[in-house]
């Protein structure tokens, strides 16, 4: 999938929405169809023009709110959808959680994602973590359809050791969650084309994402990936 938010989403700023918009049209004739944003990275207009006359069964958005309260998650939802028009949202993520005690203090969000999700305007829920105390409490719950996992082979820009994440992840599995796989990158800190295949090998190879974000900015860099998807492929098979 495509991030949108890398640094705060001022790397996909700074394409302007003609580039953005190239990117994105590149992405979904490559058959990338999974586009995760986030109010807080203000890509949601730049989203709105990159898929204006793309039908809505075309593309899947993943988008997160920061809302603390029943009210703010109503009238965010209420105001994501007309702003991106996409008349749905696929997955909508409590965004950031960085603390352990963070079901007690999201628990009524939750509970209110879970009637908007009865209503249609939002298809699965889920949470967004950043921190091993966020994510081991998230094992404590069923509310969650979806997680976004920090993961690669190196530990960049990660919760723990790769292998305290892995685990995590498959305990999420063994839930029934879907694992949505972020900083796979790690931020751009992999710069090294080798280190870039290899953390794509690692996550593949061992299952660890049902998907996975990078944060492109180019056609190039979506090129690359997906030629190095279909190397592991043909190693694997």
């Amino acid at each position: 999938g495509i991030g949108t938010g890398t640094h705060g989403g001022n790397d996909q700023l700074a394409m302007g929405t003609d580039g953005f918009t190239e990117m994105i049209r590149y992405a979904l004739d490559r058959g990338i169809t999974y586009l995760d944003t986030a109010d807080m990275y203000n890509t949601h207009v730049y989203l709105r023009v990159a898929l204006q006359e793309v039908p809505r069964d075309k593309y899947f958005i993943q988008t997160k709110t920061r809302a603390t309260t029943p009210e703010v998650v109503r009238a965010d939802v209420d105001r994501f959808i007309p702003v991106m028009r996409c008349k749905y949202i696929d997955t909508l993520l409590i965004h950031c959680m960085t603390s352990g005690d963070w079901l007690t203090n999201m628990e009524p969000v939750m509970e209110e994602l879970s009637k908007i999700k009865e209503t249609g305007k939002v298809k699965a829920v889920g949470v967004s973590c950043h921190g091993m105390p966020p994510l081991e409490a998230s094992l404590k719950t069923d509310w969650c359809d979806v997680q976004l996992v920090r993961i690669n082979p190196f530990g960049s820009k990660m919760d723990g050791t790769p292998e305290e994440g892995a685990a995590l992840i498959r305990q999420m599995k063994e839930k029934g969650r879907g694992v949505i796989g972020m900083k796979i990158f790690g931020e751009g800190t992999l710069e090294n084309a080798d280190q870039r295949y290899e953390s794509i090998k690692w996550v593949l190879t061992n299952q660890l994402a049902d998907s996975f974000t990078i944060g492109f900015t180019s056609k190039e860099q979506i090129a690359e990936v997906l030629d190095m998807m279909e190397k592991v492929q043909k190693e694997s098979a």
